[in-house]
């Protein structure tokens, strides 16, 4: 079971700019672009992660194929954390400037009976201070699809700064422990991905106007 896991083991990181109507959610009329600066993380080592940006420059697409922790008789004895950090150029028109509102994740877990899982992330703009991270944890016994949603109290969102030039940074970290399962023997582990290719992880955008500059 765990060699057809790790061949099928996929994932999917989007971020979009949601439709207009409640407020924050109203993107630029301009387009957006978004430049994937740099991908590092033993969950998206070199050659197994792809980027595809849409074709309206309002939303990317990473695909990882090795994006899972696991624990058993097959599993080093690192796989069991593993990790992803995203560093991101994000490209908005003058006048305008953006925050995270709300992250929706999803993936796949098998746990065995005692075993235990989490998923765990934070973001940051670069030279300022980290969010805290926000965890979810799982037990075992499960075998099926997992959803987690991190929403940010409109109050606390944290914006680029207007005017400066930050790269956006996205810390992912899946971990997997034994318990009081037997990893010689049962294999438990928790992913990023959907056998079907169709789980995505999706980070809502919040958006405000910047002052004018100072003559």
């Amino acid at each position: 079971m765990l060699n057809t896991v790790a061949a099928a083991a996929f994932a999917m990181s989007t971020i979009i700019i949601p439709p207009g109507g409640a407020p924050g959610t109203t993107p630029p009329p301009d387009n957006i672009t978004i430049d994937v600066v740099t991908i590092n993380g033993s969950g998206c080592r070199a050659g197994t992660a792809a980027v595809a940006v849409s074709p309206d420059n309002k939303a990317f697409t990473v695909t990882y194929s090795e994006f899972m922790a696991q624990v058993g008789p097959q599993a080093l004895p690192t796989d069991f954390r593993k990790n992803c950090q995203l560093n991101l150029r994000v490209n908005v028109p003058s006048g305008f400037t953006y925050g995270i509102a709300s992250t929706d994740y999803r993936g796949f877990a098998h746990l065995e009976g005692g075993a235990t899982a989490l998923e765990r992330a934070n973001y940051y703009f670069q030279g300022m201070s980290q969010t805290e991270y926000r965890q979810h944890n799982y037990r075992g016994p499960f075998s099926d699809d997992w959803q987690a949603t991190d929403t940010t109290d409109v109050a606390a969102i944290v914006y680029h700064p207007c005017g400066e030039k930050r790269n956006f940074n996205i810390n992912t970290e899946l971990r997997v422990a034994a318990g009081t399962s037997d990893p010689k023997k049962v294999t438990s582990f928790i992913a990023m991905d959907s056998t079907d290719g169709s789980i995505e992880t999706t980070y809502h955008f919040a958006w405000k106007t910047c002052p004018p500059p100072k003559p």
